[in-house]
């Protein structure tokens, strides 16, 4: 079973709605506004945990927590060769591999 509590919560401004918006990174259709980023955060979680014990009710299946799974650190991109050979000119001319330039480009 999964603990709603385990799943990714963020609070940011909505400058749309005027208030703090929170949401919930494994159910993207839910938000939750409020006055004050604590009663945002609060009202997420709720709901959620509204819809994780109605979906349980009807045997659907809950999304995994994204903090739960495993990543191998391993991905990839497809990007245009012309850009693939920049990055390998960068990366032969810092003496670093085009992971670490790619890498280090992405933090």
């Amino acid at each position: 079973m999964v603990d709603h509590k385990r799943y990714t919560y963020r609070v940011t401004w909505s400058e749309e709605d005027g208030e703090h918006v929170a949401l919930c990174a494994e159910f993207p259709s839910l938000s939750y506004l409020a006055d004050k980023p604590a009663t945002a955060l609060q009202g997420i979680v709720k709901l959620v945990g509204k819809v994780v014990k109605d979906m349980k009710a009807n045997g659907e299946i809950l999304p995994e927590p994204v903090a739960a799974k495993k990543y191998s650190g391993n991905f990839q991109v497809r990007i245009p060769p012309e850009q693939h050979r920049h990055l390998a000119i960068q990366a032969a001319e810092q003496g670093v591999s085009l992971n670490r330039l790619v890498s280090s480009k992405l933090t």
